[in-house]
């Protein structure tokens, strides 16, 4: 019969390695924000021409304030640029990052879809797992396109 191991068995991260885990996820995770609202903001200049904050807040299901403070921080960051009355636009910086977002995700669907998952569910979970994949699983992940679809591609 196995013992349960003691409590002194699982110590707890020191405090400046669990702070070190903490910054990491909130930094992906401000990373990931940015990358949808990034690319959200070009799907609606692609398709209507403008993006307004109003517009962002609806599509992402948060408050006007919310979509208005995380514009601004793409502003400082370099991503975005906006015009009174004209809504927001990206820089060139801002365009780069939306196609790589958006080919990432692309990415991410077809292999699921490939997998079986259906078209539904694989658009949605690959919304999480775009921003948490690393490069050389997105490599993977088109090599075993690649040769699924056969010679000639």
């Amino acid at each position: 019969m196995k013992q349960k191991p003691a409590a002194a068995d699982f110590e707890l991260p020191t405090e400046p390695i669990q702070a070190r885990r903490f910054r990491k996820t909130r930094t992906a995770q401000s990373v990931a924000l940015n990358e949808d609202y990034v690319e959200l903001i070009a799907d609606l200049l692609a398709s209507s021409g403008e993006a307004r904050p109003t517009d962002v807040a609806r599509r992402l299901g948060v408050s006007h304030a919310t979509a208005i403070k995380t514009i601004a921080r793409l502003k400082r960051e370099g991503l975005a640029t906006g015009r009174p009355y004209r809504g927001v636009f990206l820089t060139d910086e801002g365009r780069r990052l939306a196609t790589r977002v958006r080919t990432r995700h692309r990415l991410v669907v077809d292999v699921l879809r490939a997998m079986g998952v259906p078209a539904e569910a694989a658009e949605a979970d690959a919304e999480g797992i775009e921003h948490h994949v690393s490069e050389t699983t997105l490599k993977a992940f088109a090599e075993f396109l690649r040769s699924r679809a056969g010679p000639g591609l």
